[in-house]
Order: C-alpha cells, then sequence, then structure tokens
C-alpha cells in the first residue's frame, strides 16, 4: 500500500460518509427530490404487492429508484452551475435543462414499466 493510501477500508467508510452527507444536503436543499422520496415511499410498498415475482418486483421498484438516482444528478449539476455562476449564460441554462430532461426520462420510464407490468396483465 502506497504512503498516504488509507486503504480499502477506510476509502470505503470515507465514500460511505460523502455519500450520506450528499443525500442529507439533497434532502435539506432540494424540494423535488423530497417530494420523489415521498412517492417512493407509496410507489416500494406498492410495487413489492403488485409484483408477481422477483423480476417484477426489482423493476416497479427499481424503475422509481431510478428516480430519486437521476434526480441526485440533476441536483449536483444544479449546485455546479450554481456554483460558477448565477447570471443567466446559455451554457449553464443547457446544461440545467438536460439534467432535468434525465429526470423527466427517468419518470417517464418508471411509468412505461409499471403500465407494461400492471395494466398489461390479463
Amino acid at each position: 500500500m502506497p504512503i498516504g493510501d488509507p486503504g480499502p477500508i477506510r476509502r470505503l467508510i470515507n465514500a460511505t460518509r460523502n455519500s450520506l452527507r450528499g443525500l442529507g444536503a439533497g434532502w435539506r436543499e432540494q424540494a423535488a427530490l423530497r417530494y420523489e422520496v415521498y412517492v417512493l415511499a407509496v410507489v416500494a410498498p406498492v410495487g413489492w404487492y403488485a409484483g408477481r415475482s422477483g423480476v417484477e418486483r426489482a423493476l416497479l421498484i427499481g424503475s422509481y429508484l431510478l428516480v430519486i438516482v437521476i434526480e441526485l444528478v440533476n441536483s449536483a449539476v444544479e449546485t455546479v452551475v450554481d456554483r460558477i455562476g448565477r447570471e443567466h449564460h446559455e451554457l449553464s441554462g443547457r446544461a440545467k435543462d438536460l439534467a432535468s430532461a434525465a429526470v423527466l426520462g427517468a419518470i417517464v420510464n418508471a411509468a412505461v414499466v409499471w403500465l407494461l407490468i400492471v395494466l398489461a396483465r390479463p
């Protein structure tokens, strides 16, 4: 192990701490993330009940977990863009719009998964 390398266990602990700090910041600063977590609190048990197999449950719940993940990435993009400057710039606006479009894509994906699994049953 090179000098100064904390080792795999310490790196894992540090990474976990940083991730939890990021989740906390997202929860405090991003209303959209809070709303999506509230929806997840409903979607997860419904997905567990509605899924007929482990695969269906994973798709139903996982498709909505993807919304949370993409929302966190969207929040990170917004934070970085705002750090650079709050004045209007075409590229800053485009970056935020693209990240927001990714959230929309994840939401559409979740809706399609739910429709295909739950509503397409005989």
